[in-house]
């Protein structure tokens, strides 16, 4: 495990997503699912049509990607902007298992602010009827891995990752991926409804457009490749610096 997680990078990436601005975010969208779900359930009582909406509408499609710009992009990008980097590039330490540490604690940081919220909100809807809260659950983790890997990329290659990532999480996932039919099966977020339709059942509220072995297969090409190509960025972001 040591050649992949370094204690002492992971310390330093979860203080700077926690404990600056970002934690403010980071907090406020989960709870915004929650206060929506508590005051929905309030108003109009269980039903699985109108959880099903707002855990996909909401949750999938809009907190858990932008959880996923916050935490892939804030693992690396403010090190990158600030010259910061070269501090923990002249350690001793293989750039992949930089990489692969920094991925793995944005992965962790947005699977806690997004599954587990989308857990507690499906509960709080209609009480986990057709398994909706454990499905969303699911969802959104697999969905937290990919977007991770994605916006961690996007941190090494450009200064301007969260702008980047805004676009892609509001305009490609919220808007052009839930209109468009042809570009839902280019979006993160179908591909995680694809598990959350296998948990939920043929029967449920949820659907995709993507069936779960091509959905699984995506979703893991997506996280294996964007993690390769950050590591490749960061060894040549090294390699120009010591020139």
């Amino acid at each position: 495990m040591s050649t992949v997680y370094n204690p002492t990078v992971a310390r330093l990436t979860y203080k700077a997503l926690l404990g600056r601005r970002r934690a403010l975010i980071l907090f406020a969208l989960p709870l915004l699912l929650l206060v929506i779900s508590i005051a929905v359930r309030a108003l109009t009582g269980a039903d699985d049509s109108t959880a099903s909406s707002i855990l996909g509408g909401f949750g999938l499609a809009t907190m858990v990607p932008l959880i996923g710009v916050i935490a892939g992009t804030g693992a690396i990008g403010p090190e990158i902007d600030d010259g910061s980097i070269v501090y923990v590039l002249a350690k001793p330490l293989k750039r992949p298992t930089i990489i692969l540490t920094k991925l793995l604690v944005a992965i962790g940081v947005s699977v806690v602010f997004s599954a587990v919220p989308m857990i507690l909100a499906g509960y709080i809807l209609n009480g986990n009827s057709q398994n909706l809260a454990i499905a969303f659950g699911a969802a959104a983790a697999v969905a937290s891995v990919a977007y991770s890997a994605v916006f961690l990329l996007l941190g090494v290659v450009t200064r301007q990752a969260v702008v980047f990532g805004l676009v892609y999480a509001l305009v490609w996932e919220t808007l052009i991926g839930n209109l468009v039919p042809g570009a839902r099966t280019l979006s993160v977020q179908q591909w995680a409804l694809a598990l959350a339709q296998k948990i939920a059942g043929d029967g449920s509220a949820v659907s995709s457009d993507v069936g779960l072995p091509t959905a699984l297969v995506l979703l893991a090409g997506v996280t294996v490749v964007g993690a390769w190509f950050a590591g490749q960025k960061l060894r040549t972001l090294t390699l120009a610096g010591e020139e």
